[in-house]
């Protein structure tokens, strides 16, 4: 199926918004890397809230998509699927344009827990603490929830350092932790 308008717009958006950030991008950014008018912007979306919530619906989608699919290829048992994680992190850091998470920013631009953005923020990481807690549960791990927020910590840790200190290495370092805390959540 052929990417509508609002698709193509809201694609092209999540990159703008990806390299420059929510607040540092008016209207008028928008309008000079998408392409796009603003009147067509505005035909689409009430507001710039509103093409941020799909832009960021769009990303949500597009990485968990990538992720799980590459945990999966990358371990056939759930614990060298939650293993695998660290190494698909090195994947995406070592990626041209990388620059941290998208849901973090939108979280720290967004603060208040009520907010929209921030919502949709919290619930990518909702999402992705879902999946890893049953990969952990079929793995056999005593405290499921426990070792996935574990994990998220560590991804979380990885993903910061490698976009502050430009040191992708941060995914092997975090997956050596992460092979730890398997080691002991899955010891019976």
């Amino acid at each position: 199926m052929r990417p509508t308008k609002r698709d193509e717009l809201v694609g092209k958006a999540l990159k703008t918004f990806y390299a420059h950030g929510f607040h540092a991008t008016g209207m008028d950014r928008l309008v000079e890397e998408t392409g796009i008018s603003k009147t067509s912007m505005y035909k689409h979306f009430r507001s710039k809230e509103d093409l941020i919530l799909a832009a960021l619906r769009l990303r949500d989608a597009q990485f968990r998509d990538w992720l799980f699919h590459r945990m999966a290829a990358l371990g056939k048992t759930p614990r060298e699927q939650l293993v695998g994680l660290f190494d698909a992190l090195a994947e995406w850091f070592a990626e041209p344009g990388f620059r941290g998470c998208m849901f973090v920013k939108a979280a720290s631009e967004y603060q208040e827990a009520q907010d929209p953005i921030h919502a949709q923020a919290a619930a990518h990481k909702a999402l992705l603490f879902e999946h890893l807690h049953g990969l952990a549960s079929e793995a056999g791990a005593r405290d499921p929830g426990l070792l996935a927020r574990q994990l998220l910590i560590l991804k979380e840790g990885a993903i910061v350092t490698a976009q502050i200190e430009g040191r992708p290495e941060a995914a092997a370092e975090a997956k050596a932790a992460a092979a730890c805390l398997l080691d002991a959540a899955l010891a019976h």
